[in-house]
């Protein structure tokens, strides 16, 4: 007789799915509130799940944060910077990472391969190596990058699709995808 395989469960710090676009839609929906109630919970998820957190979790939750703060208008100016770009470092240290082989490619080509904007990776050379940006560049920053984990993590798990894209977007993607460039074992 034949047995079935049961198809193998992974363990994650959310419930489920309702909780993942619970937290997903709160922490891009722009209302400060929404968003630090999202925060919470990827405060929950980390603390069950530690080290293995996702990535692009862990760096949405940052630039939000950054974003929040912003709006309590809590912070000076100058902090804000600093707040923006440890987080905007991070991101950029932290996935281009992964891409990183024996050898020492250089930044702006992994990013490239991931599709992160080249400035974005030049602004993050500015904040650790030289004169600091303006706030508005590093608020520019966050939304680009945002809107990047948005559509390259976010709106692929689980079949969510937030973002509206164009055709050539989604030809893009698929190229990407058929490389294997950003395939979700890389993210976990």
């Amino acid at each position: 007789a034949r047995r079935r395989l049961k198809p193998l469960r992974t363990v994650v710090a959310w419930r489920g799915r309702a909780e993942w676009d619970q937290v997903m839609v709160g922490l891009y929906c722009g209302d400060s509130r929404l968003q630090q109630d999202a925060l919470d919970r990827v405060s929950a998820w980390k603390s069950r799940y530690g080290p293995k957190m996702p990535l692009a979790v862990d760096c949405t939750a940052e630039l939000i944060g950054c974003k929040v703060l912003d709006s309590s208008g809590r912070l000076k100016s100058h902090e804000l910077i600093l707040s923006y770009g440890l987080a905007l470092v991070r991101f950029v240290n932290l996935i281009t990472e992964r891409k990183q082989k024996m050898v020492s490619i250089p930044l702006r080509q992994l990013a490239r391969e991931v599709n992160i904007p080249i400035w974005v990776v030049d602004l993050r050379h500015e904040l650790t190596h030289g004169k600091l940006p303006r706030l508005a560049l590093c608020r520019k920053g966050c939304d680009v990058v945002l809107d990047w984990l948005r559509k390259m993590y976010w709106s692929r798990q689980l079949g969510n699709n937030l973002c509206e894209e164009s055709e050539d977007e989604e030809e893009e993607q698929e190229e990407v995808e058929a490389n294997g460039e950003l395939d979700s074992d890389g993210w976990e």
